[in-house]
């Protein structure tokens, strides 16, 4: 009994049902009248007759109605001229059904005499279309080359704004925009403005997808822009972007490029440059530079203080206003720092210099009025007892040292020349001038303060 059971629930899906319920859909919501009569359909009849009469790939075809439903007969060249006819059937007014009986014609020498057709059709409707074809082609370039000239007219640009980046790209837009223009006078030529709408999408979609491709370029781009408005720079300022610190060459439309003080060449990019902290050094000529120095403990600070306050004020280069400074800046384990403050004009003098020259004074000025400058203090623990040979091996490591010590301080050369070092910046100029590379740094621009 199980058995049987099983086996009727797996055949019972698969029995054909007697009745099924339709879906409802247009045509069985669509009324239809009560009453049909032979003149009615032969109306209908007559009328459908008419109709493919007047086509030349439905002329052969026979139409029978019978209360409302078109029957279609014979040979039709293609599955396309079948559901036309079949369409054409179905909106004559009182037409409940059409039964499509039409059958495609799949001889080939009908078929090959049709598409001859057609492609014959396509040739007269190509060669009558051709002279507004080429109108459509003389307007579209027209308005290419008027766009070409009136794009190249810098002088033009330059009076709306002096930086050469954003007249070029003012000149780009212009000529842009006359080949759109040109575009749809040429579609509008050709009945084919529809076709417009199509292009500007597919246009959009490829815009966007590049845009995500390319996303670092034009972040660089629109930086550039950006950069060339209000100049942060000049060419030749000292710069600190990012960490790297030299001298800026040009702005390009995609970096910004340094001569470090090594003279190494260091490109950053726009997109870098336009986030990051700038410290120019250039753009105000007073400088302050600043050292530290430790005093031994057991010193009075103040007589050392002013001894270096004295030494600073004396120094070759160093400005009386801003005036110098001396301060106690930390007490050490075994030394008290003094911080040295000093202002420099880096159009007269070279800060480095100046720097170095002050350094060195203070030390010697400390030496003379015996004010001990202590060395850290390192606690030392003899394991071994160093034998002779060691011994011996030191000595001559202890007179090299001498030596040295000696031919060190006997030398007695002037070291006080603090005029300006503008190796890094010749070095700029002179690159500027050989390479044509584009620079967006303009005297015209506005300058960030």
């Amino acid at each position: 009994m199980a058995i049987a059971l099983v086996v009727l629930l797996l055949v019972l899906p698969g029995l054909p049902v007697a009745a099924q319920v339709d879906e409802p859909n247009d045509e069985a919501s669509a009324s239809i009248e009560a009453t049909s009569t032979p003149q009615i359909d032969q109306r209908i009849g007559d009328r459908l007759r008419g109709i493919y009469a007047e086509i030349d790939a439905l002329d052969g075809v026979a139409v029978s109605v019978s209360a409302g439903v078109v029957e279609l007969a014979g040979e039709v060249d293609s599955q396309a001229t079948s559901a036309r006819a079949e369409r054409l059937a179905g909106q004559v007014e009182g037409v409940v059904d059409v039964e499509n009986g039409l059958e495609i014609n799949r001889a080939l020498d009908d078929r090959l005499q049709s598409t001859g057709n057609e492609l014959a059709e396509l040739f007269r409707t190509l060669l009558a279309g051709l002279p507004l074809f080429g109108v459509a082609l003389v307007v579209f370039v027209l308005f290419w080359l008027i766009g070409r000239w009136v794009g190249g007219r810098q002088a033009l640009y330059r009076r709306f704004s002096p930086n050469v980046f954003i007249a070029e790209l003012l000149g780009q837009v212009a000529h842009l925009l006359f080949i759109v223009l040109g575009l749809v006078l040429a579609l509008a030529l050709l009945d084919a403005t529809a076709l417009l709408g199509t292009i500007l999408g597919a246009a959009g979609i490829l815009g966007l997808a590049l845009g995500f491709a390319v996303r670092d370029t034009v972040e660089n781009y629109i930086a550039s822009i950006l950069l060339s408005i209000r100049n942060p720079f000049g060419v030749n300022d000292l710069v600190d972007i990012d960490g790297q610190l030299g001298n800026v060459v040009a702005l390009t439309s995609r970096a910004t490029i340094l001569l470090s003080p090594e003279g190494n060449h260091v490109r950053i990019p726009n997109a870098t440059v336009f986030k990051a902290v700038i410290v120019n050094y250039t753009r105000r000529p007073e400088r302050r530079f600043e050292f530290d120095v430790g005093v031994d403990t057991d010193h009075e600070l103040k007589p050392a203080q002013q001894v270096a306050l004295d030494t600073l004020e004396a120094t070759p280069g160093v400005l009386k206003e801003p005036p110098a400074l001396v301060i106690v800046e930390a007490l050490g384990d075994s030394n008290v720092v003094l911080r040295c403050y000093g202002w420099v004009d880096q159009e007269e003098t070279s800060f480095v210099k100046v720097r170095s020259e002050a350094i060195r004074r203070v030390k010697e000025a400390f030496d003379e009025a015996g004010i001990v400058m202590p060395e850290p203090v390192y606690r030392l623990r003899i394991v071994d007892r160093v034998d002779a040979a060691g011994a011996a091996d030191a000595s001559p490591s202890r007179a090299a040292t001498d030596e040295t010590t000696s031919s060190s301080g006997a030398s007695d050369a002037d070291t006080s020349d603090v005029s300006v070092d503008d190796t890094i910046e010749k070095r700029v100029i002179v690159e500027s001038n050989e390479a044509e590379r584009e620079n967006l740094l303009s005297p015209d621009a506005d300058q960030e303060l």
